[in-house]
């Protein structure tokens, strides 16, 4: 999937000339943590969020340091802050160069930049215009749209059964030609032998993702290479 199919839009934006408390309104009354920046021309000049509001003389807590790490960082350190504490403009508060993509970027960049960049939320971008916004929220909504699509599944045991095996063998972790799988009435029997136990419920997730499984039963057996000692499920 795609930016532009999971996207939030249109999005809730605000100006960089707007007031910090029209931002915070904003974001209460819409229920949003977060509002992409934009200038009259619809382009990304930041974000501000919950984040960059923490800190604010109105409600005291700012930031006061010891004055001997106030001598280490300089006077500019102690006046950056200062104006992220007390200006009431969203251009001195916001958070500049934020992350963004295209509408075309595919929810694993996305989910890639939320990562790296620890951030919930990354506007979408069109020919350089917001156009949306995904957040963790759109990346859950898609997942649930994800599952309720999805088939009911082969029809037969033996096709069940054959899924199973060809999903098993597609992953490279998966122990190839040692596990053997049994369906009956949609209830799936685990058997054969791994190397490593975390395989375990590796096999067993990729089973019951199947669609049409009903139940798994484990009867997996751990060989471990180095000593040549079994270990049942049921030890």
């Amino acid at each position: 999937m795609e930016a532009c199919q999971v996207m939030t839009s249109p999005t809730i934006t605000i100006s960089p000339g707007a007031s910090v408390r029209q931002a915070i309104t904003t974001m209460l009354d819409h229920r949003v943590s977060g509002l992409p920046v934009v200038d009259e021309t619809g382009r990304l000049a930041g974000i501000v969020s919950e984040g960059d509001l923490l800190r604010r003389a109105e409600i005291g807590t700012e930031k006061h340091r010891p004055k001997w790490l106030e001598f280490l960082l300089g006077p500019g350190r102690s006046a950056t802050d200062y104006v992220h504490s007390h200006s009431r403009r969203v251009a001195d508060v916001m958070t500049n160069n934020p992350v963004f993509v295209d509408e075309r970027a595919s929810l694993a960049a996305i989910v890639a930049l939320m990562e790296k960049h620890r951030v919930k939320r990354v506007p979408v971008l069109r020919d350089s215009v917001v156009v949306g916004i995904v957040t963790r929220a759109d990346l859950l909504r898609a997942f649930v749209n994800a599952t309720e699509a999805m088939s009911a599944g082969p029809h037969s045991d033996a096709d069940l059964k054959e899924a199973i095996l060809i999903a098993i063998n597609a992953e490279t972790w998966a122990p190839q030609g040692s596990i053997h799988v049994a369906v009956r009435d949609g209830h799936v029997t685990l058997a054969g032998t791994i190397l490593d136990d975390r395989e375990r419920d590796a096999i067993r997730v990729c089973a019951e993702n199947m669609p049409g499984v009903r139940a798994v039963t484990d009867e997996l057996v751990w060989v471990d290479p180095a000593s040549g000692n079994f270990l049942s499920p049921t030890v």
